[in-house]
């Protein structure tokens, strides 16, 4: 594993994720990984409220267009974070138990 400032396959960037050590998938390690996970989790904080808690607020619940939305924007949200992750992660994602790889 290195620590971030390997250039990636094109030789131009870096990576900003490594893989976890325990489990699947990996954890940030630039301010630019912290950055795009900070802002999936923000985006779907806002559209939450926005969609969910808003017109709940208005003892109206949820309506259902709203809640479709809402779900397909999250959708699309977190699959750009795991695009993004996953491309650029120094690694290959896969179960680890937390040896030495």
């Amino acid at each position: 594993m290195h620590d971030g400032l390997k250039p990636d396959a094109d030789g131009l960037t870096q990576y900003w994720f490594k893989p976890k050590r325990y489990g699947y998938g990996a954890t940030p390690i630039t301010w630019e990984g912290w950055a795009v996970t900070a802002a999936a989790v923000a985006c779907v904080v806002v559209l939450a409220m926005v969609f969910v808690a808003e017109p709940a607020s208005r003892h109206a619940g949820p309506d259902l267009p709203g809640v479709l939305i809402w779900a397909a924007l999250n959708a699309a949200i977190i699959g750009g974070l795991l695009w993004i992750t996953r491309a650029k992660t120094d690694g290959e994602w896969k179960w680890r138990w937390g040896g030495d790889e």
